[in-house]
Protein backbone atom coordinates (compact mmCIF):
# COMPACT_ATOMS: atom_id res chain seq x y z
CA UNK A 1 0.00 0.00 0.00
CA UNK A 2 1.28 3.53 -0.97
CA UNK A 3 1.22 5.75 1.70
CA UNK A 4 1.88 9.61 1.73
CA UNK A 5 5.26 9.85 2.42
CA UNK A 6 8.49 12.39 1.51
CA UNK A 7 10.32 8.27 0.41
CA UNK A 8 8.58 7.84 -3.11
CA UNK A 9 7.64 4.08 -3.58
CA UNK A 10 9.55 1.78 -5.62
CA UNK A 11 8.32 0.48 -9.54
CA UNK A 12 8.50 -2.20 -11.94
CA UNK A 13 8.38 -1.43 -15.60
CA UNK A 14 7.26 -4.45 -17.54
CA UNK A 15 7.03 -3.59 -21.48
CA UNK A 16 10.35 -1.34 -21.97
CA UNK A 17 9.24 0.15 -24.92
CA UNK A 18 8.51 4.08 -25.87
CA UNK A 19 6.01 4.37 -23.06
CA UNK A 20 7.99 2.26 -20.62
CA UNK A 21 10.85 4.28 -21.25
CA UNK A 22 9.62 7.84 -20.82
CA UNK A 23 7.93 7.21 -17.54
CA UNK A 24 11.01 5.60 -15.85
CA UNK A 25 13.42 8.58 -16.96
CA UNK A 26 11.05 10.85 -15.22
CA UNK A 27 10.03 8.98 -12.79
CA UNK A 28 13.73 8.85 -11.65
CA UNK A 29 13.99 12.44 -12.26
CA UNK A 30 11.13 12.69 -9.26
CA UNK A 31 12.53 10.31 -7.05
CA UNK A 32 11.01 7.17 -7.24
CA UNK A 33 12.67 3.96 -7.25
CA UNK A 34 13.41 1.52 -9.95
CA UNK A 35 12.82 -2.32 -8.73
CA UNK A 36 13.30 -3.64 -11.76
CA UNK A 37 12.19 -4.37 -15.54
CA UNK A 38 11.00 -6.84 -17.58
CA UNK A 39 10.44 -7.04 -21.81
CA UNK A 40 9.84 -10.07 -24.41
CA UNK A 41 13.49 -9.53 -24.97
CA UNK A 42 15.97 -9.71 -22.41
CA UNK A 43 18.29 -6.44 -24.54
CA UNK A 44 15.09 -4.05 -23.91
CA UNK A 45 15.16 -5.21 -20.31
CA UNK A 46 18.70 -4.08 -20.01
CA UNK A 47 18.80 -1.34 -21.77
CA UNK A 48 16.08 0.20 -19.71
CA UNK A 49 17.82 -0.99 -16.69
CA UNK A 50 21.25 0.51 -17.70
CA UNK A 51 19.41 3.97 -17.86
CA UNK A 52 17.70 3.38 -14.36
CA UNK A 53 21.46 2.50 -13.04
CA UNK A 54 19.48 -0.93 -11.92
CA UNK A 55 20.64 -4.61 -12.12
CA UNK A 56 17.23 -6.24 -12.42
CA UNK A 57 16.21 -7.01 -15.34
CA UNK A 58 14.72 -10.47 -16.84
CA UNK A 59 12.64 -11.67 -19.47
CA UNK A 60 10.09 -13.77 -16.99
CA UNK A 61 8.12 -10.11 -15.31
CA UNK A 62 7.06 -12.00 -11.62
CA UNK A 63 10.82 -12.16 -11.01
CA UNK A 64 11.14 -8.22 -10.90
CA UNK A 65 7.09 -7.41 -9.99
CA UNK A 66 6.96 -9.24 -6.53
CA UNK A 67 8.45 -6.49 -4.60
CA UNK A 68 6.97 -3.40 -6.47
CA UNK A 69 4.78 -0.73 -4.64
CA UNK A 70 3.72 0.69 -8.57
CA UNK A 71 3.87 -2.71 -11.50
CA UNK A 72 3.03 -0.41 -15.07
CA UNK A 73 2.19 -2.83 -17.60
CA UNK A 74 3.38 -0.90 -20.56
CA UNK A 75 3.55 -4.10 -23.52
CA UNK A 76 1.38 -3.67 -26.57
CA UNK A 77 -2.53 -3.33 -25.40
CA UNK A 78 -3.04 -7.43 -27.38
CA UNK A 79 -0.51 -8.55 -24.59
CA UNK A 80 -1.65 -6.37 -21.55
CA UNK A 81 -4.04 -8.99 -19.82
CA UNK A 82 -2.00 -11.79 -20.85
CA UNK A 83 1.07 -10.62 -19.06
CA UNK A 84 -1.03 -9.53 -16.51
CA UNK A 85 -2.52 -12.98 -15.45
CA UNK A 86 1.08 -14.57 -16.07
CA UNK A 87 2.68 -12.52 -13.30
CA UNK A 88 -0.61 -13.28 -10.83
CA UNK A 89 -0.37 -16.89 -12.10
CA UNK A 90 3.70 -16.94 -10.89
CA UNK A 91 2.56 -14.76 -7.48
CA UNK A 92 4.26 -11.79 -8.59
CA UNK A 93 1.97 -9.48 -7.71
CA UNK A 94 2.44 -8.57 -3.52
CA UNK A 95 -1.04 -7.56 -2.26
CA UNK A 96 -1.79 -4.20 -1.78
CA UNK A 97 0.50 -3.08 -4.81
CA UNK A 98 -0.91 -0.64 -7.25
CA UNK A 99 -0.44 -2.71 -11.10
CA UNK A 100 -1.39 0.09 -13.59
CA UNK A 101 -1.28 0.06 -17.42
CA UNK A 102 -1.10 3.09 -19.96
CA UNK A 103 -3.44 1.50 -22.96
CA UNK A 104 -5.86 4.46 -24.08
CA UNK A 105 -8.82 2.18 -25.54
CA UNK A 106 -8.26 -0.49 -22.51
CA UNK A 107 -9.93 0.03 -19.16
CA UNK A 108 -8.46 -1.21 -16.13
CA UNK A 109 -10.62 -4.55 -15.95
CA UNK A 110 -8.43 -6.28 -17.77
CA UNK A 111 -6.39 -6.43 -15.10
CA UNK A 112 -8.52 -8.54 -12.97
CA UNK A 113 -6.25 -10.99 -11.93
CA UNK A 114 -3.89 -8.92 -10.09
CA UNK A 115 -6.89 -7.35 -8.66
CA UNK A 116 -7.54 -10.89 -7.59
CA UNK A 117 -4.04 -11.06 -6.12
CA UNK A 118 -4.89 -8.11 -3.32
CA UNK A 119 -3.22 -5.74 -6.10
CA UNK A 120 -5.66 -2.11 -6.57
CA UNK A 121 -5.74 -1.98 -10.20
CA UNK A 122 -6.24 0.83 -13.02
CA UNK A 123 -5.32 2.33 -16.43
CA UNK A 124 -3.19 5.75 -16.23
CA UNK A 125 -3.11 7.02 -20.15
CA UNK A 126 -1.02 10.13 -21.31
CA UNK A 127 -2.67 12.01 -23.64
CA UNK A 128 0.60 12.41 -25.90
CA UNK A 129 2.33 10.30 -28.86
CA UNK A 130 5.64 8.54 -27.99
CA UNK A 131 7.63 8.51 -31.25
CA UNK A 132 11.12 7.19 -29.38
CA UNK A 133 12.68 5.29 -26.72
CA UNK A 134 15.47 8.46 -26.93
CA UNK A 135 13.65 11.14 -25.02
CA UNK A 136 15.65 14.13 -24.10
CA UNK A 137 12.24 16.52 -23.32
CA UNK A 138 10.05 15.62 -20.45
CA UNK A 139 6.59 14.60 -22.74
CA UNK A 140 4.31 14.78 -19.56
CA UNK A 141 4.75 18.18 -18.77
CA UNK A 142 1.09 20.08 -18.84
CA UNK A 143 -0.52 17.17 -21.01
CA UNK A 144 -3.60 15.68 -19.91
CA UNK A 145 -3.20 11.72 -18.25
CA UNK A 146 -6.62 10.17 -18.05
CA UNK A 147 -7.16 7.87 -14.79
CA UNK A 148 -9.81 5.03 -13.93
CA UNK A 149 -10.21 2.22 -11.61
CA UNK A 150 -10.19 1.68 -7.88
CA UNK A 151 -9.81 4.45 -5.85
CA UNK A 152 -6.13 3.84 -4.35
CA UNK A 153 -4.96 3.56 -7.59
CA UNK A 154 -6.65 6.22 -9.06
CA UNK A 155 -4.69 8.07 -6.15
CA UNK A 156 -1.36 6.96 -6.69
CA UNK A 157 -1.31 7.94 -10.47
CA UNK A 158 -2.83 11.38 -9.53
CA UNK A 159 0.27 11.45 -7.33
CA UNK A 160 2.47 10.80 -10.09
CA UNK A 161 1.19 12.32 -12.91
CA UNK A 162 1.30 15.79 -10.91
CA UNK A 163 5.06 14.88 -10.00
CA UNK A 164 5.25 14.59 -13.42
CA UNK A 165 3.90 17.78 -14.33
CA UNK A 166 0.78 16.75 -15.78
CA UNK A 167 -2.79 17.70 -16.33
CA UNK A 168 -5.10 15.10 -14.36
CA UNK A 169 -8.93 13.80 -15.40
CA UNK A 170 -10.61 10.95 -14.52
CA UNK A 171 -12.80 8.78 -16.58
CA UNK A 172 -15.70 6.16 -16.28
CA UNK A 173 -14.23 3.05 -16.84
CA UNK A 174 -17.18 1.76 -18.52
CA UNK A 175 -16.95 4.51 -20.91
CA UNK A 176 -13.29 4.40 -21.39
CA UNK A 177 -13.70 3.27 -25.22
CA UNK A 178 -15.08 6.35 -26.00
CA UNK A 179 -12.38 8.36 -24.59
CA UNK A 180 -9.95 6.67 -26.92
CA UNK A 181 -12.60 7.19 -29.64
CA UNK A 182 -12.79 10.57 -28.84
CA UNK A 183 -8.73 10.67 -29.02
CA UNK A 184 -8.65 9.09 -32.49
CA UNK A 185 -10.88 11.90 -33.90
CA UNK A 186 -8.65 14.64 -32.56
CA UNK A 187 -5.66 13.13 -33.67
CA UNK A 188 -5.91 10.31 -36.41
CA UNK A 189 -8.68 11.60 -38.25
CA UNK A 190 -7.22 15.53 -38.20
CA UNK A 191 -4.31 13.78 -40.48
CA UNK A 192 -7.45 12.50 -41.98
CA UNK A 193 -9.56 16.06 -42.20
CA UNK A 194 -5.69 18.16 -43.65
CA UNK A 195 -5.56 15.39 -46.44
CA UNK A 196 -9.32 16.25 -47.54
CA UNK A 197 -8.07 19.81 -47.07
CA UNK A 198 -4.99 19.37 -49.11
CA UNK A 199 -7.01 16.88 -51.91
CA UNK A 200 -9.18 20.12 -52.32
CA UNK A 201 -6.45 22.93 -52.92
CA UNK A 202 -4.87 20.82 -55.26
CA UNK A 203 -7.14 21.24 -57.85
CA UNK A 204 -7.14 25.16 -57.43
CA UNK A 205 -3.39 25.20 -58.02
CA UNK A 206 -1.69 25.03 -54.60
CA UNK A 207 0.35 21.74 -54.57
CA UNK A 208 0.58 19.37 -51.65
CA UNK A 209 3.77 20.18 -50.54
CA UNK A 210 2.77 23.95 -50.09
CA UNK A 211 -0.55 23.27 -48.76
CA UNK A 212 0.25 23.20 -44.77
CA UNK A 213 2.17 26.35 -44.95
CA UNK A 214 -1.24 27.89 -47.13
CA UNK A 215 -3.68 26.63 -44.66
CA UNK A 216 -1.43 26.66 -41.28
CA UNK A 217 -2.53 30.29 -40.01
CA UNK A 218 -5.70 29.36 -40.82
CA UNK A 219 -5.65 25.81 -38.62
CA UNK A 220 -3.82 27.39 -35.65
CA UNK A 221 -6.30 30.61 -35.74
CA UNK A 222 -9.20 28.03 -35.68
CA UNK A 223 -7.37 25.74 -32.39
CA UNK A 224 -6.73 29.26 -31.07
CA UNK A 225 -10.62 30.53 -31.00
CA UNK A 226 -11.92 27.35 -29.99
CA UNK A 227 -9.52 27.72 -26.79
CA UNK A 228 -10.92 30.94 -26.44
CA UNK A 229 -14.76 30.65 -27.35
CA UNK A 230 -15.56 27.13 -27.44
CA UNK A 231 -17.91 25.50 -29.88
CA UNK A 232 -20.01 26.58 -31.56
CA UNK A 233 -18.59 30.03 -31.24
CA UNK A 234 -15.63 29.01 -32.98
CA UNK A 235 -17.62 28.06 -35.88
CA UNK A 236 -17.33 30.26 -38.99
CA UNK A 237 -17.66 29.98 -43.00
CA UNK A 238 -20.90 29.21 -45.46
CA UNK A 239 -22.98 26.32 -43.27
CA UNK A 240 -22.88 28.85 -40.36
CA UNK A 241 -23.87 32.20 -42.33
CA UNK A 242 -26.75 29.83 -44.12
CA UNK A 243 -25.09 30.29 -47.48
CA UNK A 244 -26.90 27.37 -49.35
CA UNK A 245 -25.44 29.01 -52.80
CA UNK A 246 -21.57 28.65 -51.55
CA UNK A 247 -22.47 25.44 -50.30
CA UNK A 248 -23.93 23.98 -53.40
CA UNK A 249 -21.02 25.58 -56.00
CA UNK A 250 -18.81 23.61 -53.21
CA UNK A 251 -20.21 20.28 -54.18
CA UNK A 252 -21.04 21.54 -57.85
CA UNK A 253 -16.96 22.04 -58.23
CA UNK A 254 -16.18 19.05 -55.79
CA UNK A 255 -18.19 16.51 -58.45
CA UNK A 256 -16.49 18.09 -61.28
CA UNK A 257 -12.90 17.73 -59.96
CA UNK A 258 -12.46 15.86 -56.91
CA UNK A 259 -15.56 13.50 -56.74
CA UNK A 260 -13.94 10.66 -54.40
CA UNK A 261 -14.11 13.47 -51.75
CA UNK A 262 -17.67 14.51 -51.96
CA UNK A 263 -19.41 12.27 -49.64
CA UNK A 264 -17.04 12.72 -46.93
CA UNK A 265 -17.28 16.63 -47.47
CA UNK A 266 -20.90 16.38 -47.56
CA UNK A 267 -21.26 14.17 -44.27
CA UNK A 268 -19.03 17.08 -42.88
CA UNK A 269 -21.14 19.42 -43.58
CA UNK A 270 -24.11 17.54 -42.41
CA UNK A 271 -22.88 17.30 -38.76
CA UNK A 272 -21.77 20.57 -38.87
CA UNK A 273 -25.49 22.11 -39.12
CA UNK A 274 -26.36 21.24 -35.66
CA UNK A 275 -23.29 23.34 -34.42
CA UNK A 276 -24.25 26.77 -36.24
CA UNK A 277 -28.24 26.57 -34.77
CA UNK A 278 -26.34 25.73 -31.34
CA UNK A 279 -24.89 28.82 -31.91
CA UNK A 280 -27.52 30.53 -33.53
CA UNK A 281 -26.05 32.43 -36.41
CA UNK A 282 -28.56 30.07 -38.68
CA UNK A 283 -32.30 30.17 -39.19
CA UNK A 284 -34.02 26.82 -38.74
CA UNK A 285 -35.21 27.27 -42.84
CA UNK A 286 -31.52 27.75 -43.92
CA UNK A 287 -30.85 24.36 -41.75
CA UNK A 288 -32.85 22.49 -43.89
CA UNK A 289 -32.23 23.64 -46.72
CA UNK A 290 -28.48 23.17 -45.87
CA UNK A 291 -29.36 19.52 -44.52
CA UNK A 292 -31.50 18.72 -48.33
CA UNK A 293 -28.63 19.68 -50.47
CA UNK A 294 -26.06 18.00 -48.30
CA UNK A 295 -28.20 14.22 -48.40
Amino acid sequence: MIESSSIKPGFAVVGCGKVGTALTKFLLDKGYRPVGFASRTLASARRLANLAKNDRFSESPWQITANAQIVFITTPDGAIEATCNAIAQNQGFSPGAIVLHCSGALSSTILKSAADAGAFVGSMHPLQSFASTEIRENPFFQIVISLEGHPRAVEASRMMSMDLGAVCMEIQTRAKMLYHAAAVVASNYLVTLMDLAFGLVEPAGIARSEALKAMAPLIHGTLANIEKVGIPEALTGPIARGDSQIVARHLEQIQDRAPGLLELYKTLGRHTVPIALAKKSLSTQAALELEKLLR
